[in-house]
């Protein structure tokens, strides 16, 4: 299956000059809230929570290939972006209703990809939390809601963006040994389901198959698999799909995402970009309370910037264009 010329053209905007999507992620709402609260000491505002956006995108965009935000805060800070970058908008709600099992998914209630497409987005992205190995009940729901995303997105021939976060339905700490050891095939498994046609996903935004703090030589305690192993598992889950995959940074340390990018390439991973958010910008939010936005726009642009920039330089090394992805865009 070939992607449209119209989403060809959307795609390339996302792109950088290479080919690969080099993109900022500051889509967050609630996590955000409670890094301005951690700070604060109080509740996190909303005129808040869109002013940090704002400064994120003003500053760093300019590096980066294009910034993923959400329609509900995010508006203001994409019309400050740089002119070079593209846009993703999300279409999910944030979190999940912990109450009811599942982690089942939803969308924002007066959103849609037209009006995505409306507000300026360059690709529509959805955020599903996912367990392979779930009730088939459960994980039938799931398909039917990212089938009907697939064809909205295909009317409006907006690229679509599937961001894929894997659980256990019975392991509660996802950071745990425990989840380390099985972490490889809910992530390819996963990868697999969401790889088929019916779908319409055109981009997979994805985790690295490991844990790399449970890697031989990564970690400080107790490992779950030597490098080797970990370098198999990568190689596997590229060859688990036949559509461009990027790696989300999963709120972990910038220079331990590069290494991770590193590590991939020497593995055979054949991954075509990222979409980073924490691992860039998350140290800013201390400045942004305890110093206003002054500090904060200094910060963005020496440490957050070399964040970036360093990511790039790994992003040449390491990164396979899109258009040399299995499913080569037309163009």
């Amino acid at each position: 299956m070939e992607m449209s010329t119209e989403k060809n053209k959307y795609m390339k905007q996302l792109c950088n000059e290479d080919g690969v999507i080099g993109a900022l992620a500051i889509d967050q709402r609630g996590a955000l809230k409670k890094m301005i609260t951690k700070f604060k000491g109080s509740d996190a505002t909303e005129a808040e929570i869109i002013e940090f956006k704002k400064i994120v995108s003003a500053q760093l965009t300019q590096y980066a290939s294009s910034i993923l935000l959400d329609p509900e805060y995010g508006l203001p800070a994409a019309n400050v972006r740089a002119d070079n970058a593209g846009l993703l908008l999300a279409y999910e709600k944030t979190g999940y209703d912990a109450s009811t099992p599942g982690r089942l998914p939803d969308l924002l209630s007066i959103w849609s990809v037209k009006r995505l497409k409306e507000a300026g987005a360059d690709a529509c992205k959805f955020l599903l939390y996912y367990d392979i190995d779930e009730a088939k009940e459960i994980n039938d729901q799931k398909h039917a809601f990212i089938e009907r995303i697939g064809s909205e997105c295909q009317a409006e021939e907006l690229p679509f963006f599937l961001e894929l976060v894997s659980y256990d339905a019975n392991i509660s700490d996802a950071t745990s040994k425990e989840y380390a050891k099985i972490k490889p095939h809910k992530v390819i498994d996963m990868m697999k389901e969401f790889s088929d046609p019916r779908y319409g996903v055109d981009v997979l935004k994805v985790e690295v198959p490991v844990n790399m703090n449970y890697v031989e030589g990564y970690g400080t305690g107790e490992t779950v698999c030597t490098k080797a192993e970990a370098a198999n598992y990568f190689k596997e889950q590229a060859e688990a799909t036949n559509l461009p995959f990027i790696f989300l940074s999963a709120g972990v340390k910038a220079d331990l995402f590069q290494e991770t990018l590193r590590f991939a390439k020497n593995a055979g991973s054949t991954f075509n970009g990222v979409l980073c958010g924490r691992a860039t910008w998350a140290d800013g939010v201390e400045s942004f309370i305890t110093k206003g936005q002054e500090a904060t726009i200094e910060w963005m642009n020496t440490q957050g910037r070399k964040n970036i920039e360093e990511l790039n330089a790994v992003l040449k090394e390491t990164a396979t264009p899109v258009d040399q992805a299995t499913v080569l865009i037309n163009g």
